[in-house]
């Protein structure tokens, strides 16, 4: 389960949520939870990979999607605007250095 959240927004003021944590709807519901998101590039990536691998691959992701996730969100100009959540924990898992 997630146990932080990072409230992200960018500078046309779009704003995003994302989990922290281990990703429970990834577990049980592999790709869609990426495309429901709007992120099309891992969510072909992780249904290809449930394809390939029987389903199997879904329980790899759930480990590790939510940190991609944010990772992308950061690439593509996203700012984190406020978190919930322990901040070292959330530095630690994500790799990336909060401000506050």
């Amino acid at each position: 389960m997630a146990f932080a959240a990072l409230n992200l927004e960018n500078r046309n003021n779009i704003q995003k949520q994302a989990p922290v944590g281990f990703s429970w709807t990834t577990f049980f519901f592999g790709f869609f939870p990426a495309l429901f998101r709007g992120d099309w590039k891992w969510g072909i990536i992780i249904g290809i990979a449930a394809f390939v691998t029987f389903g199997l691959s879904s329980f790899i992701f759930a480990f590790f999607y939510n940190r991609l996730y944010i990772q992308d969100l950061l690439n593509n100009g996203f700012k984190v605007k406020n978190y919930s959540g322990n901040k070292a924990l959330i530095e630690q898992k994500t790799q990336i250095k909060l401000r506050r």
